[in-house]
């Protein structure tokens, strides 16, 4: 990994704006060959559970044309095909993106400003990447813009457990832990990111209030596996 992605994350204070996209993208580019090895070992194939999960929140009827946005190596395009829904994936790493053997259609873009027409799809999945957004309301507004009337999202990202005990092990783990996996097997800088990244995060509530405010109904919030992650969906409407 270059220094540049280094300092970012090692430094006291995370990066923000234009820095941490570029420090974002770095990092992803890096870690891409074995990401999804990582994945499995570190979540003890939960996160496979997780996505399962997401795919099903959608509710939508076969053939429906999915985004999939920071689509990584293509696990949630996978699920969303497994499914019967038709993923197109968006990822801003062109690293990830050749790591991807989903072969969903790919596409190399920034999920704040989509190459899509207003209206065009049916559904939006994202999977581990709120946090590292830029801006979020963006995010979102981008989102509403895309989506269809009575469109789906369904966003799977990290939570912080509200059961102390559950809430302490997580910390430890992702902490400590999480850390000397990666080191081990891909990159410590970028996996030491992981645990401190909670902190792009704002609490549930506010980023429920954001999704309304972009135009979305029926936002629902709930946690899985005792608070390790939290998937939010909602309806266009």
């Amino acid at each position: 990994m270059s220094e540049p992605i280094r300092s970012a994350w090692d430094s006291d204070t995370l990066p923000t704006g234009e820095r941490k996209a570029t420090a974002v993208r770095q990092m992803f580019d890096a870690i891409a060959p074995r990401y999804d090895l990582v994945n499995r070992i570190m979540t003890f194939r939960l996160d496979v559970r997780w996505r399962r999960s997401t795919v099903a929140a959608l509710g939508l009827p076969p053939g429906s044309l999915v985004l999939d946005l920071a689509s990584g190596t293509g696990d949630l395009c996978r699920e969303l095909q497994r499914q019967r829904l038709e993923p197109l994936s968006f990822d801003f790493s062109f690293g990830m993106l050749a790591a991807d053997t989903s072969a969903a259609p790919r596409t190399q873009g920034d999920a704040l400003a989509l190459p899509v027409r207003d209206g065009t799809v049916d559904g939006v999945t994202c999977g581990f990447a709120l946090r590292n957004f830029v801006d979020l309301s963006k995010f979102f507004t981008e989102l509403s813009r895309v989506v269809r009337t009575q469109g789906r999202i369904a966003l799977l990202d990290v939570s912080v457990p509200r059961h102390p005990l559950v809430r302490f092990g997580n910390a430890v783990y992702f902490g400590r832990i999480v850390p000397r996996i990666g080191a081990l097997l891909s990159d410590r800088a970028a996996y030491s990111y992981l645990p401190r990244s909670v902190s792009y995060l704002p609490a549930s509530d506010a980023i429920c209030r954001m999704i309304e405010a972009a135009g979305f109904v029926d936002v629902k919030h709930r946690q899985l596996s005792g608070g390790l992650v939290q998937l939010i969906t909602a309806t266009r409407s």
